[in-house]
């Protein structure tokens, strides 16, 4: 037995709960970020000084993100994977991932002069698994459903927010200065992220850790390649919609997909349920 099969949890042995602190911290996040980014964009406002524009967009896309990743990682899972992998997890996923997205996109649409939503939904979805199956390869010892869910809602984080920056920086361009259009331009995409880029990477990446846990067997396969179609057809509904009452029922059920993942994956950890009894292991 190696070092690091040696160090993973047993399987079917759930973890100890989370503390207080920790599963309540994205309080904290989302509290402390919130006052930063009113006291930036009331302070640019007051001053008109435009040195307050980048704090104020980067407050702005990464608040909720933090907030949701923080939420996600105190809740009752066996996760193994350490703070500073998903810490990294979010920041390469953010760069590489909008990266590799941006590039295969707009070699797509230069050579189809066009690129339909399916394709949109289809690399963006591929290029957030880049930073997931690193992990997988460079850290062998992490590869729990639950290891994949934190990573991958981490590199989801990563995306949602410099993406929200992006948009917020266009917006600001286009709008000539506009501080109100970017300023709802950063609440609806931040609100709306965690039902998004977040919800969907980590259905995907749950699927793919556990595909790698089980060694690739070939019903573990295709759940993932379920899950990735699934992550993939959230993605191109949302990027379809023309209504922002349409985009919150995909939200809604983006959401739920990934509450359901959450379940599955606690009750294949055999985590304790709601009155205490450990749900059955598969």
């Amino acid at each position: 037995m190696t070092t690091d099969d040696a160090a993973r949890r047993p399987s079917g042995v759930a973890s100890a709960p989370p503390s207080f602190a920790r599963r309540h911290a994205w309080i904290g996040v989302l509290v402390v970020g919130a006052v930063l980014f009113l006291a930036v964009e009331r302070t640019m406002v007051a001053t008109g000084d435009p040195n307050f524009v980048p704090s104020s967009i980067l407050l702005g896309a990464a608040i909720v993100p933090a907030a949701f990743l923080t939420f996600v990682y105190g809740r009752r899972l066996p996760y193994d994977v350490p703070a500073p992998v998903v810490a990294t997890a979010a920041f390469l996923g953010g760069v590489i991932g909008t990266v590799v997205a941006g590039t295969l996109e707009y070699d797509a649409q230069r050579d189809l002069g066009f690129l339909p939503m399916a394709a949109v939904g289809l690399i963006e979805e591929t290029s957030k698994l880049l930073i997931p199956l690193a992990v997988l390869i460079f850290f062998r010892r992490y590869r729990t459903a639950a290891d994949g869910l934190l990573v991958g809602v981490a590199a989801g984080a990563g995306f949602a927010a410099l993406e929200t920056m992006g948009y917020a920086f266009v917006t600001l361009l286009q709008s000539k200065g506009s501080l109100i259009a970017t300023v709802d331009v950063l609440l609806l995409r931040g609100i709306m992220s965690p039902a998004g880029h977040m919800a969907w990477t980590g259905i995907a990446a749950a699927a793919l850790f556990a595909a790698a846990e089980s060694h690739w067997r070939g019903r573990a396969i295709g759940r993932f390649i379920a899950a990735y179609l699934l992550a993939v057809a959230l993605h191109t509904l949302w990027d379809s919609q023309s209504s922002l009452i349409g985009t919150a029922i995909v939200a809604i059920v983006s959401l739920a997909a990934l509450g359901w993942t959450v379940h599955r994956v606690a009750r294949s950890a055999g985590v304790p349920g709601r009155h205490g009894r450990r749900a059955a292991v598969r």
